[in-house]
């Protein structure tokens, strides 16, 4: 990451991450959370490693990356994860062969340790513990869906069927309503997807 980069989301983080310094202890900066918790993100080191590594303790290392991973959640993922300009990406994939497609959608799993409860649930089909994610992506790649949480599992299709990406296409609302005539068929923006999700209006 580049220091303009790494300066920008402490900035854009600053207001909910500034502790105040109490008789107790001194409050870490801004700068030292999102350091640390991106040195725990990036690389496989354990939280003591971390820890000894930006002299502090490794229930401080796991106190910062919930922080830092909470925040980005609440304050950046809506400014990042965004549709955009959807003729742009209809275009995109027009370039590529695919008319009207505002998307394509797959998902993934990322490898968890075992939970202590209902770990079973959390075994996918590939024989590892993990959690589902499910993505929207344009005709270069970046997010303007996402989806995460449910236990790896869970068939993709349920997951879809369970997203608010879901609901929205039912209402007819994620989309704007552009229609193009392939033959004698009208046909609506499309999102492209793998056998494992329905082909549905």
């Amino acid at each position: 990451m580049r220091k303009g980069t790494f300066m920008e989301l402490c900035d854009l983080l600053s207001p909910a991450l500034r502790h105040k310094t109490t008789k107790m202890r001194a409050a870490l900066t801004v700068h030292k959370q999102v350091a640390i918790a991106l040195w725990k993100l990036a690389t496989p080191d354990s939280y003591q490693s971390v820890g000894n590594q930006f002299g502090v303790g490794k229930s401080t290392v796991g106190a910062a990356v919930m922080q830092v991973a909470n925040t980005i959640k609440d304050l950046l993922l809506s400014r990042v994860v965004t549709l955009g300009n959807v003729q742009v990406i209809v275009d995109g994939f027009a370039a590529m062969g695919f008319p009207n497609c505002g998307g394509a959608r797959d998902g993934t799993h990322i490898p968890i340790l075992a939970p202590e409860h209902q770990a079973a649930e959390y075994i996918n089909c590939k024989g590892y513990f993990s959690i589902a994610l499910q993505a929207l992506v344009d005709h270069k790649g970046h997010f303007t869906n996402i989806n995460v949480g449910w236990p790896g599992k869970v068939h993709d299709a349920r997951i879809f069927r369970n997203s608010g990406l879901f609901q929205k296409l039912q209402e007819g609302t994620f989309f704007p309503d552009q229609k193009i005539t392939v033959g004698d068929v009208e046909m609506p923006i499309v999102i492209l997807g793998d056998p494992a999700y329905p082909l549905m209006p």
